[in-house]
């Protein structure tokens, strides 16, 4: 019997373009399944084409690593699902697939966050809430830049996110490591750079602060400013 260990989803997920994570009916349920409910869809972002700074070739990679993780997501859930059914809890490969789900959702999840905030023509609208936020919080608004940068520039693979505390309402810029490690608890994701080597290596190689200045050229600060909260 071939068990699906931590490793081997490490390997799978890497790969990207491995044709059997990528089958179409990974990506949804069929409708008289009860698990149907707690399924995932890839979202499609195609309409990013042609974006400056974006190749075509970076883009699609990236959405078919996007893809991998919605797969993943899914198949862990089942797999999942059917464990508990067989009373399979105490098993080292229970364990091993539950610490794995939060890996891969947050890898679907922060991925769209990410393409969501991209595809933007037009600045931040000074007289908005999102910049009277981060110029209060930050002091001004190229303070609150200027660190974004920096964290997005930090050595490594992971992710830099603008946060909001769901309590007070503080923004705060963070590093993320891989996708499950470093998240503020019930922190509210409202701008997301993805800042591992698929996102920009592509085009950029290893020229990162090029890569976070297209970014910038790129956000779509009406979504961003729909997820800031009111306090």
């Amino acid at each position: 019997m071939w068990v699906l260990t931590r490793r081997k989803f490490m390997i799978l997920s890497g790969m990207g373009l491995f044709p059997f994570l990528f089958q179409p009916n990974h990506f949804a349920y069929p409708q008289n399944r009860k698990e149907e409910k707690m399924s995932y869809t890839a979202k499609d972002y195609t309409k990013l084409l042609g974006m400056e700074g974006f190749s075509e070739t970076l883009l699609r990679n990236h959405f078919t690593l996007y893809q991998g993780y919605v797969t993943n997501t899914n198949k862990l859930i089942e797999s999942l699902h059917q464990m508990v059914k067989e009373g399979k809890m105490a098993t080292p490969e229970f364990s091993e697939l539950k610490r794995r789900w939060g890996w891969e959702f947050n890898g679907m999840r922060l991925h769209e966050y990410y393409f969501e905030n991209l595809g933007g023509k037009e600045g931040l609208e000074k007289e908005g809430r999102l910049f009277k936020k981060i110029s209060e919080d930050f002091g001004t608004y190229e303070n609150w830049e200027k660190e974004f940068r920096a964290v997005g520039a930090m050595r490594g693979i992971g992710w830099a996110i603008l946060y909001q505390d769901p309590w007070g309402g503080q923004l705060f810029n963070c590093w993320i490591n891989e996708h499950d490690t470093g998240h503020p608890s019930g922190g509210l994701p409202i701008l997301v750079l993805d800042v591992f080597e698929h996102a920009f290596m592509i085009d950029y190689g290893l020229k990162r602060a090029d890569y976070i200045e297209a970014f910038f050229k790129n956000i779509n600060w009406k979504e961003v400013e729909k997820r800031l909260k009111s306090f």
